[in-house]
């Protein structure tokens, strides 16, 4: 049938033609902002943590020169966002590698272990002191955010409280902009949702319940009730420890089940190689 003018606007005026909405793009560089930090950063975050332990990561095992290369890599394609910890040993290599660029041009993130083991004893010291070294070893003026790292408890407030007050004193003196924590039990998750203290926080979170703390409906719900209070959520174990690679699908699907959720601010993978980083860059873009 013919569509003349007039019955096109007689159709359009009665709603019988929905308007044409494109699909939203998604990009690993697109400014996101972390809660209500304040702290604007790249979606996707690199993360130094890959498989390490007492300053032992897989990052500085693949060889000084690839971690520098490869961190730079990731600067120059756009991602600003770099997820570090004391336990992971990889300050320096993040310090050198983003020496050339601006300081406030990227967002640095680092984590105190409070545990037993983790970094040698003669570290374990004041978070006054812990800070002031991370500065020293960063070599910089400011951490965007310090966090509590690895806490299965869901007491953590309590059992962490002089660490907590450290990092209070260490945000009011302007050496770090947030801090939060980095969580391996659902306790401490439903904790961090009813303690404003928490606004950076880091969650274990995939569509396949792969080193998760709780059902994907109940780890996405206490995301959204973070968001809701203003806490920046970065989603880690993204691809489940390596554990989703071994189905390609299953990457995308993951990736688009955060991005899209609206639940995640930021994205934190770790990379070994360039190859990983590209290919995870531009799955997002397909999304």
């Amino acid at each position: 049938m013919e569509l003349n003018r007039r019955t096109f606007l007689e159709l359009g005026g009665a709603g019988a033609i929905a308007p044409v909405v494109p699909a939203k793009k998604f990009s690993a560089t697109d400014t996101v902002e972390l809660g209500k930090t304040g702290i604007k950063t790249s979606r996707l975050c690199f993360g130094t943590g890959v498989k390490s332990h007492n300053r032992n990561s897989g990052l500085g095992r693949t060889g000084h020169d690839n971690a520098i290369k490869l961190l730079r890599h990731a600067y120059e394609c756009g991602v600003r966002c770099f997820d570090m910890a004391d336990s992971y040993g990889t300050h320096g290599f993040v310090a050198e590698a983003l020496a050339p660029y601006p300081r406030q041009s990227y967002t640095l993130i680092s984590k105190i272990w409070f545990r037993g083991g983790g970094i040698p004893a003669e570290d374990k010291k004041p978070t006054s002191e812990t800070i002031d070294r991370f500065l020293r070893e960063l070599k910089t003026d400011y951490v965007d955010v310090v966090q509590l790292h690895c806490v299965t408890s869901g007491k953590w407030p309590q059992e962490n409280a002089a660490v907590m007050e450290g990092l209070n004193a260490a945000k009011k003196a302007g050496k770090i902009r947030a801090h939060g924590l980095s969580m391996h039990n659902i306790a401490a998750l439903k904790t961090a949702v009813e303690t404003p203290w928490a606004e950076v926080c880091h969650v274990r979170i995939n569509p396949f319940k792969v080193l998760m703390d709780g059902s994907v409906e109940e780890i996405t719900e206490l995301c959204k009730k973070l968001n809701g209070r203003g806490a920046g959520v970065i989603g880690i174990k993204i691809l489940g420890e390596g554990w989703v690679g071994q189905y390609p699908e299953k990457i995308d699907e993951s990736l688009a089940f955060s991005i899209k959720g609206g639940f995640v601010d930021i994205l934190d993978i770790g990379f070994l190689k360039v190859a990983e980083f590209d290919d995870i860059v531009a799955r997002i873009a397909r999304i």
